[in-house]
């Protein structure tokens, strides 16, 4: 997913490409400093592969109560909202799941790991259900948390999203103006949208480039978020590849009829959350999304696509939200 228009900066984060557009060029430096300071203490409060980060501690206290930032308890309040909604099809209780798939840091190194011919000591195993977010207690006054059950946090089903949406709201609030942030492809905007809207490039493989083929939609408001099966993803050996979307059921990479499912939404975090929630969901997702009213594009393995709720069919520039 690539955004087009304003002034622009591109930067590293997370594993992943940001891209930061502001209305005004003149701003770009100003806002590239807001958003590498509240990007670092996200990373801070719920990296996986920080040691000294909040999650690693959580993770570590063995089932005991542990306080908490106001900023970690927001990220996990948010988590816990996600899987609320969905039912628990996104769950932050993956942790374990993910770290028994190979998916033990960051993925930079995991590609790095990779061996010429394609495969890597086979790490896939049956890791069975997760714990389910029932095993998360969030004290939000009081700012303490506790893990039950064994359960061990990933919070990168929403952390990111969420990240992108404080990012736009506070560029937007320090500086005045119109905003687009998009981290590895999830993409939030606030303050006042340029003529005509932000446009934004939704190709069928979201780590393509902007020429791959996809659609270009206009967003003005809200967010819009793409999940897929084929971009993060590594081999396990035998000729087998992982990807990171968890099907909480069985503690397995999501076995799903989508390759890319991209969701405009309110947010960021809530297109993310329902577009992963649909690769998990698979078929299932089409009616749910409909339902919900979310405008949604959806490309089978074989390319075709299926949209919902108004998300335009024809190519070009046309409004998603």
């Amino acid at each position: 997913m690539t955004a087009l228009a304003a002034g622009s900066d591109t930067f590293s984060v997370f594993g992943t490409t940001a891209t930061l557009l502001v209305c005004e060029p003149g701003q770009v430096a100003a806002a590239r400093a807001v958003a590498d300071a509240e990007l670092a203490a996200v990373d801070l409060a719920c990296s996986r592969f920080r040691p000294d980060s909040e999650l690693s501690r959580l993770n570590a206290a063995g089932g005991a109560v542990t306080g908490v930032s106001e900023l970690f308890a927001s990220l996990l309040e948010a988590a816990l909202r996600a899987a609320r909604l969905t039912d628990g099809d996104v769950d932050p209780t993956c942790g374990q799941a993910l770290a028994e798939i190979g998916y033990d840091r960051d993925f930079e190194q995991i590609r790095a790991a990779e061996l010429p011919e394609g495969g890597v000591p086979s790490r896939l195993r049956r890791a069975g259900r997760v714990p389910g977010w029932h095993s998360v207690r969030l004290d939000r006054e009081r700012r303490l948390a506790q893990l039950s059950g064994g359960a061990q946090l990933d919070l990168g089903a929403t952390a990111k999203a969420w990240a992108t949406d404080r990012c736009a709201e506070v560029i937007a609030g320090r500086l005045g103006g119109g905003v687009l942030v998009s981290l590895g492809g999830d993409i939030a905007v606030a303050g006042p949208a340029p003529a005509g809207g932000w446009r934004v490039r939704v190709t069928d493989d979201h780590a393509a480039g902007p020429d791959a083929p996809g659609q270009t939609v206009t967003i003005t408001s809200g967010g819009l978020a793409t999940s897929s099966t084929t971009v993060r993803t590594w081999a396990v050996g035998g000729g087998r590849r992982a990807h990171h979307i968890i099907n909480p059921a069985t503690g397995e990479p999501a076995r799903s009829c989508w390759r890319t499912v991209s969701v405009a939404a309110g947010s960021c975090l809530d297109a993310n959350t329902a577009s992963t929630a649909a690769i998990i969901r698979s078929a299932a997702a089409l009616p749910w999304l409909s339902d919900a009213g979310l405008p949604a594009r959806l490309v089978r393995a074989d390319g075709s696509v299926e949209t919902t709720a108004g998300w335009p069919r024809d190519p070009g520039p046309a409004d998603a939200a």
